[in-house]
């Protein structure tokens, strides 16, 4: 699995602790973190490494485990063995030596099997080795190809299958060795099932790689490494809430690559809620007149930008972390790495979108009053009127192009008017999350023609409630997708809901051991411990997390698809929302 490494054993439920952090005594970069490995009997044993912040991959990371670590009062540990290397999260196996390689800054890609020239394949090679070698080596005191010891990065993909959705095989095998007198050409290789997979043996590789500042050079300690690594959850995700404050296109790319730093593979979009409607619907053009500004928007090009094919500027975010450690202050930058971000989809992230309903949609009556039971009474939207679920159907299926221009002469547009037919297109993951949650049906009841509406048809407003959620759940799964919806709904009517529901869980602990005896999937989101706008929660609360709490059938634990760390924005912006997520949600990362 894709662990987190902060133990020094690790045996069933009882886990013990010990960190300690130092400099490096030839680098200031470098931070000694324990490295564990599990045997079959699942206990794990440590031993210490340095950290290189080689990239800005978990330079922050680095600092939460250092300065929460000594914070708890762990002891520092003077002759500690200055050559390991850190790798997060911590592969399912892996051993290594003790050599120390050099990486050619010429590094050269070769690849193999039915997948292995994949454009994903090759851009994100072209990243890495932007991440990797993010140092000049100019003046390096290597001189000559014969120098380095690996040379070349071979990538084997047996699958020329580029589908991205849930339960995609991500696992891979990494091996970096010395050339041997059989090859004057020292390479690593990643031998993977799909690009998926080559994806997070990059990410593994581009760790191993560390900058030597005497030498100059990037250098791979304790070889030769062997790695064979798969996660332990199908769903591994980021919630971000893009309603309470407005996010920038470039702001959620940066969030997108940050994830695949942590081997994270869904990011859930909250695009809506009841304070804005910034997103666009051509079939309902008024809809997005619920943005804060008509600045504050995202056109349909925005959305499939971010899922499929957006790039933003080089250099284009920095921030700085800062911890404090006994008494002295660790500022340490996040600087996004220097080279072009990549979409959800060329990073193998699937982006879940959700519209909440029928609560959380006051902004949807900004443009389209109707859909408000009254003016006074605005949430949630009226159950007693078929244009309501018209508007739920349109969202979901009359989804176009956004704008008159859609000529050969601007591609993007004319893919999406002749391409983008519905939103099943623009958002291709099969879970859609509908919402579901906090519905006060007080309004339904106080409202004259709902009121009657009710009578009519000899509901309550709890019974009013269950038939709005299962036929937007009829509407979603009509147009092929699983639909995802907050616990409220298992708790209040779970004998009644669509078999194919995924259960988010956010209440608190215990909903997911009750949902999968039912049969149905869960994400695990507990807010006491994994809801990242909840700043009294420190990074171990979000480590000692389990999402498979309480289930002990392995039939059961099947249906726990993963877990979400959840950024709600009421209390983050742009200038604040990467620090919030980081490091904590890489904690959590930890344990999926």
């Amino acid at each position: 699995m894709f662990s987190l490494v902060a133990a020094v054993t690790w045996n069933g439920s009882q886990r013990q602790r010990h960190s300690s952090c130092r400099h490096h005594s030839s680098d200031p970069h470098q931070l000694y973190i324990p490295n564990c490995t599990r045997s079959s009997s699942d206990f794990f044993s440590c031993k210490f490494m340095a950290v290189p912040y080689h990239s800005s991959s978990f330079v922050f990371v680095f600092t939460l485990i250092c300065a929460l670590g000594v914070s708890l009062g762990f002891n520092s540990t003077s002759d500690l063995d200055d050559s390991l290397v850190y790798l997060w999260p911590l592969p399912s196996e892996f051993t290594f030596g003790e050599d120390v390689l050099a990486v050619d800054p010429d590094l050269s890609l070769a690849v193999g099997g039915d997948g292995g020239n994949s454009d994903i394949v090759r851009e994100a090679f072209l990243r890495y080795r932007g991440i990797i070698f993010k140092h000049s080596t100019r003046f390096s005191k290597f001189r000559g190809r014969s120098m380095y010891d690996i040379s070349k990065i071979r990538i084997i993909v047996h699958s020329d299958s580029e589908v991205l959705q849930l339960g995609v095989d991500e696992s891979y095998s990494l091996l970096v060795a010395k050339n041997d007198d059989h090859s004057i050409i020292g390479e690593a290789t990643i031998e993977a099932n799909t690009v998926y997979g080559a994806l997070r043996g990059l990410e593994t590789f581009s760790q191993l790689c560390a900058f030597d500042y005497g030498t100059k050079t990037v250098q791979v300690y304790n070889a030769p490494w062997y790695i064979q690594d798969k996660p332990r959850f199908v769903y591994r995700g980021l919630m971000l809430d893009t309603s309470r404050h407005y996010l920038p296109i470039d702001v959620i790319k940066h969030v997108i690559e940050s994830m695949s730093y942590a081997k994270l593979n869904v990011l859930h979009w909250h695009i809506i809620d009841e304070q804005s409607f910034p997103l666009e619907v051509p079939t309902y053009p008024k809809l997005w007149k619920g943005a804060y500004t008509k600045w504050e928007r995202y056109t349909v090009e925005d959305a499939y930008d971010i899922v499929k094919t957006g790039k933003v500027k080089k250099n284009a975010f920095s921030r700085q972390f800062c911890f404090l450690v006994h008494i002295s202050l660790v500022c340490l930058d996040l600087k996004l790495r220097q080279n072009e971000s990549c979409s959800s989809f060329m990073a193998g992230i699937n982006v879940m979108a959700e519209i909440d309903i029928p609560g959380h949609a006051e902004s949807w009556g900004t443009g389209y009053p109707d859909l408000w039971p009254s003016p006074s009474c605005r949430e949630p939207l009226d159950v007693s009127k078929e244009f309501t679920f018209d508007m739920v159907s349109g969202i979901l299926t009359a989804y176009g192009a956004s704008s008159a221009i859609v000529s050969k002469d601007h591609p993007l547009a004319y893919v999406l008017a002749s391409y983008c037919k519905d939103m099943r297109k623009i958002f291709p993951f099969e879970l859609f999350h509908l919402g579901g949650d906090e519905v006060n049906t007080d309004c339904w009841n106080s409202t004259p023609h709902v009121q009657q509406w009710l009578q009519d048809h000899n509901m309550t407003p709890k019974e009013a409630y269950q038939y709005f959620v299962l036929r937007a759940q009829e509407i979603a799964i009509s147009k092929n997708w699983a639909p995802v919806n907050w616990e409220e709904t298992f708790n209040t009517f779970a004998t009644n809901l669509n078999p194919r529901t995924v259960i988010h869980n956010w209440l608190g602990p215990g909903v997911c051991p009750k949902a999968v005896a039912k049969g149905f999937r869960c994400i695990y989101s507990n807010q006491g411990v994994w809801y990242l706008d909840h700043l009294d929660v420190p990074w171990d609360g979000f480590y000692n997390a389990e999402p498979l709490e309480g289930i002990n059938s392995a039939s059961e634990q099947e249906l726990v698809l993963g877990g979400e760390v959840c950024m709600w924005s009421e209390v983050a912006d742009t200038s604040n929302v990467l620090q919030t997520i980081w490091p904590r949600a890489a904690a959590a990362a930890g344990m999926q």
